[in-house]
């Protein structure tokens, strides 16, 4: 199986503890997701952050597809980064680094997703018109959400 990887920077006008209490609040997510994916948290989300916090919700990635995410965060070093890596979902592999980093006028944020597709060779033949066009709509969503809720350094 292919080992995929999504790397984005972004940097916004706003301070790093701005930035970490939204990012690190997973009611946040909706937020900058796409309304087409219907996303949903189930449980988990009720809490500050913390490592081996479980966080199920449904989302509808594809042709109205409900599908089932449970994902664990793994790694948490308050106002600097964390780690979701998804338990159970579409993926076969799917771990999500987010740092923060204070720079000049605002903050750098980065995330680091690397990911396996289920199916093998179907998953991989899918991955560059299907899947990974639909991970960078995704993350160019929430680049331009986040723009307009906290502006463009």
């Amino acid at each position: 199986m292919k080992l995929y990887q999504l790397h984005t920077k972004q940097r916004l006008p706003i301070s790093k503890k701005e930035a970490w209490d939204f990012f690190s609040a997973p009611q946040n997510l909706k937020v900058i997701t796409p309304d087409y994916m219907g996303f949903h948290i189930l449980s988990g989300a009720g809490t500050p952050m913390f490592p081996g916090q479980i966080i199920e919700y449904i989302v509808t990635p594809v042709l109205g597809i409900k599908s089932k995410w449970v994902t664990e965060i793994t790694h948490v070093k308050e106002n600097d980064y964390f780690v979701d890596e998804q338990r159970f979902g579409p993926y076969s592999l799917w771990h999500h680094k987010h740092f923060l980093k204070e720079i000049d006028g605002g903050v750098e944020m980065e995330d680091l997703v690397h990911y396996k597709l289920p199916f093998g060779f179907l998953g991989q033949m899918v991955h560059p018109f299907l899947v990974k066009p639909k991970l960078n709509e995704i993350f160019e969503y929430r680049r331009e959400k986040l723009i307009e809720l906290f502006g463009k350094l």
